[in-house]
């Protein structure tokens, strides 16, 4: 077997609830990263397109999707068609400059044709077809190709909010991900079946990897917890409001016992020393500010007018966790 080669940090935000700030969060801390000197490659791989709609123009993005099956096509959908329906090899696309060192693969609602082939490739994978292993890591290698033109540093994943077969590719491909929570119940009780389904899936990529005839390619397979961020609560003078915190109080044991736990026992280490801290941060709610910033395609911290003090304040958030990622990944 053949493993893909990893020259960049790979990371994802990923919580399959909805509602919990991952784009917004991806996209921020991309910015501090470039603005800390790294080159990043953010890769759209929700069928939404979020992340494609966030920075690109309605009329050019439009026009990219219409044209993404076409021989004109530079979409992600564009370069794993022919791989995904059977007709080809990878087609070569271009990852459109954001800024100096921020770079965007286009999304496309066509990614859901792919996920079905998903469903399929993991069947073949436990069969050992070939075809099976070309195909699960496909998105992996055209990531594989833009991070070597562009000498990226690290690529983000924008994934949509499930655990469906499109983001266990994606997780499976990644060197570590961050949990990202909204401060309510219900996000907090997502973390049991996140935790169920990364354990699940690293253990049968692990045994998919020990079977794989001789040069098939496979994902790595074990994405690192890096640490969860809560975001989006409320403030009462200064401080946090009382039902968020009362949920944050409880984030950590919860995150160590339903994502941590499991995972290191899929990755056959150890449980009994606990982490001493996996909070990487908090969010506070930005209010209207994060909406112009969604409006004009910028970090919070660029707007255009907007409240001096809450872009300051996610500046320096951004930038300290900017940092931290650095760090921890290095």
């Amino acid at each position: 077997m053949a493993t893909i080669h990893r020259s960049a940090k790979r990371l994802v935000l990923f919580n399959h609830k909805g509602g919990v700030g991952k784009t917004t969060l991806t996209v921020n801390l991309a910015h501090a990263l470039v603005d800390a000197g790294k080159r990043v490659l953010l890769v759209d791989t929700d069928p939404q397109c979020s992340l494609s709609s966030f920075f690109l123009e309605e009329e050019f993005l439009d026009k990219s999707l219409d044209e993404s099956e076409s021989s004109e096509g530079n979409t992600l959908w564009s370069a794993l068609q022919p791989v995904s329906e059977g007709t080809g090899a990878l087609k070569a696309i271009k990852a459109v400059k954001i800024r100096n060192n921020l770079h965007l693969a286009m999304g496309d609602i066509r990614l859901s044709n792919y996920e079905n082939t998903l469903s399929d490739s993991w069947n073949q994978c436990l069969d050992r077809n070939r075809r099976g292993y070309f195909c699960t890591t496909a998105l992996s290698a055209v990531v594989d190709s833009l991070v070597a033109k562009l000498q990226a540093d690290f690529v983000f994943f924008d994934a949509g909010p499930n655990i469906g077969p499109l983001n266990r590719a994606v997780l499976l491909d990644c060197t570590h991900f961050i949990v990202p929570a909204a401060c309510d119940l219900f996000s907090s009780r997502a973390l049991k079946t996140l935790g169920f389904a990364l354990s699940s899936w690293v253990t049968t990529w692990e045994r998919i990897r020990e079977q794989a005839p001789d040069k098939s390619p496979v994902l790595t397979g074990k994405p690192e917890l890096l640490g969860y961020l809560p975001q989006g609560f409320r403030v009462y003078r200064g401080e946090m409001a009382q039902a968020p915190f009362s949920i944050l109080s409880k984030l950590e044991s919860r995150v160590i016992d339903f994502v941590w736990k499991p995972l290191q026992t899929a990755y056959g280490l150890p449980i009994k020393d606990r982490p001493s801290k996996l909070k990487l941060g908090q969010v506070k709610f930005f209010g209207t500010t994060v909406t112009e910033a969604q409006n004009e395609g910028v970090p919070i911290w660029l707007v255009s007018g907007g409240n001096a003090t809450a872009k300051a304040e996610a500046r320096q958030l951004f930038s300290d966790l900017a940092k931290l990622v650095i760090t921890q990944t290095a």
